[in-house]
């Protein structure tokens, strides 16, 4: 047989005739650890955009967290992870222009209509943030973006936020009505008995200062919930 004539082997019965040898060298499947070595899509796809091999890159993630760490690095933070700055500076400006791509800022005089529409535009930003972000959606009489703004950044577990200053930047804007939105890192947007007590403080603040208080949407990775459609419980 020329070494150009292969015959194709079928794996649901490979050891009919053959040698016990040669059977078991047909039958015996790749091993565990060698199929660990073949890097993943994923692993792939972070290696062309960090500029090194799959080795390197599986370090660097496991330096930063994973993906969802690497995406919300600081150019600082990619560094330490023994990048060079200038491939810092382009894999923070890859991953910015990913989450552009998936939602982008509401534009002013863009009307949201419900908690979808406001997911859909804050989720980018959102959704994988490491700590808690809470942002105001200032919206006129017909509901369009008038201003949207982060009021208070927190940690890992929580946000504080002081009603006075999110009202102040509010009235300052001429909104006639509000949209909260933050986030959970945790990836789970079911609002805790905080989320639901801060929102009562915010409504009636908001009715003092002739603000409707709309929705407050919880935004986490595995989706969003409504304060509002949940009547606010």
């Amino acid at each position: 047989m020329k070494d150009h004539d292969i015959i194709p082997i079928r794996h649901d019965a490979p050891s009919e005739g053959l040698p016990t040898e040669v059977a078991h060298l047909v039958t015996t499947r790749p091993s565990r650890r060698a199929s660990r070595e073949v890097p993943d899509r994923t692993t792939r796809l972070v290696a062309d955009v960090l500029g090194t091999n799959a080795k390197r890159t599986i370090d660097v993630l496991q330096a930063l967290g994973g993906l969802e760490g690497l995406a919300f690095a600081s150019e600082s933070d990619i560094v330490a992870a023994s990048l060079p700055r200038q491939r810092a500076r382009l894999v923070r400006a890859a991953f910015e222009l990913a989450r552009e791509s998936i939602g982008e800022r509401p534009r002013l005089g863009k009307r949201l209509s419900n908690a979808s529409d406001v997911c859909t535009h804050m989720r980018a930003r959102l959704a994988g943030s490491p700590v808690e972000e809470f942002w105001a959606l200032a919206l006129d009489v017909r509901h369009r973006v008038v201003l949207d703004t982060m009021v208070a950044r927190g940690s890992l577990t929580g946000v504080e936020v002081h009603p006075r200053d999110v009202f102040r930047v509010l009235i300052k804007a001429g909104a006639a009505a509000v949209i909260f939105c933050h986030n959970h890192p945790s990836g789970d947007p079911s609002p805790s008995a905080q989320d639901i007590d801060l929102t009562d403080r915010l409504r009636k603040v908001g009715d003092m200062c002739g603000i409707a208080v709309l929705d407050h949407v919880v935004v986490g990775a595995s989706g969003h919930v409504s304060l509002g459609e949940r009547g606010w419980r």
